[in-house]
C-alpha cells in the first residue's frame, strides 16, 4: 500500500509542474499483462485462504521475473532502470530470508504492526535476518495514515515509477536552466 500511495501522490504533482497525466495515454508499454500478472500473483501469496506457507513463498518470489519481463521489455522508458535495482533489492533481502522480507522490530513498533503474528506474513521480523539493511528498516509511524514497513528498494521502485510518470508527462522536475539529462 505504501508504494501505491506514494506513486500516486506522486502523479498528483504532475499538473503542479506543467505536466500532463493524460500524456501517459500514448506511452508505449509493453507486455503489460506481465506487470498485472506479476501484481496477481503478489495478491494471491498474501491473501488467499488455507494457502500453505511453501505455497506463498513460491508465489511471491514467482512475481518478481514475471515482472522482470515487463521491466526488460520497458527499460528504455524514463525510470525503470530505477525501478529494476529497487526491485533487485527487494528480491535479494527475500531470497536470503527463506522468502520473507526482513522487517526491523523497530519499525514494525513505530508502524504500530505485531512482532509476531500466526500465519504469513510477506513482511516479518525473523531471527537472525541475512542483509536486514535491505529488509523493512524504515516505518510510518502507527499515528499517519497507511502506517506501515518499507525497505530502501521499495523507496527506489517509487522514486522510479514517479520519476517516469513526471518525465512521461512532460513536468518540470528540474530547475529551469538545468542542462543534466536523464
Amino acid at each position: 500500500m505504501f508504494l501505491v500511495v506514494l506513486v500516486l501522490a506522486g502523479a498528483l504533482t504532475v499538473p503542479l509542474l506543467g505536466g500532463r497525466l493524460s500524456a501517459l495515454a500514448n506511452v508505449p508499454v509493453r507486455l503489460g499483462w506481465t506487470l498485472f500478472a506479476a501484481l496477481a500473483l503478489q495478491v494471491v501469496s498474501i491473501y488467499a485462504p488455507g494457502l500453505p506457507r511453501p505455497a506463498r513463498i513460491a508465489l511471491g518470489v514467482a512475481s518478481y521475473p514475471v515482472a522482470g519481463v515487463f521491466v526488460a521489455a520497458n527499460r528504455r522508458l524514463p525510470g525503470v532502470p530505477l525501478v529494476a535495482v529497487g526491485a533487485a533489492l527487494n528480491l535479494v533481502a527475500i531470497l536470503a530470508n527463506g522468502g520473507v522480507m526482513p522487517a526491523t522490530p523497530s519499525a514494525l513498533a513505530t508502524a504500530g504492526l505485531p512482532l509476531e503474528t500466526p500465519g504469513y506474513r510477506n513482511s516479518a521480523a525473523v531471527a537472525d535476518p541475512r542483509l536486514a539493511f535491505l529488509g523493512d528498516v524504515f516505518a510510518i509511524p502507527r499515528a499517519w495514515p497507511f502506517a506501515n514497513v518499507f525497505s530502501i528498494g521499495d523507496v527506489l521502485i517509487a522514486a522510479g515509477v514517479i520519476w517516469s510518470i513526471h518525465r512521461l508527462c512532460g513536468s518540470r522536475l528540474r530547475p529551469r536552466g538545468s542542462r543534466s539529462g536523464g
